[in-house]
């Protein structure tokens, strides 16, 4: 929703605990996903990849956050972002459960 999402990330004392790549299974096909595991919940990302390439051929240029993975910031200098794919998992509403490899 865009009234809630604007201040989503704004909390001062919220810490981001891990983040990373995940393959998530969505029916018949799987997505490429980034997650932010925060103190109070989860934001799953979509990654995409843009098809065009910037100006210059020199890409190292780019300014990105240094508090980010350096995984996420070389996705981010290939031209790569991540939107939001759904609303936030509130943490005490979330249930893990171990299953096995497909």
């Amino acid at each position: 929703r865009e009234n809630s999402s604007e201040n989503i990330l704004s909390s001062a004392s919220r810490l981001l605990l891990h983040e990373g790549r995940l393959m998530l299974a969505e029916s018949t096909r799987l997505l490429d996903v980034y997650l932010f595991l925060f103190d109070d919940f989860l934001l799953i990302t979509k990654i995409k990849r843009n098809k065009k390439k910037y100006g210059g051929s020199d890409t190292s240029l780019i300014p990105v956050c240094p508090s980010l993975t350096p995984e996420l910031q070389s996705f981010i200098r290939e031209g790569g972002f991540c939107t939001v794919l759904d609303q936030p998992i509130s943490l005490d509403r979330l249930i893990l459960k171990n299953v096995e490899p497909v």
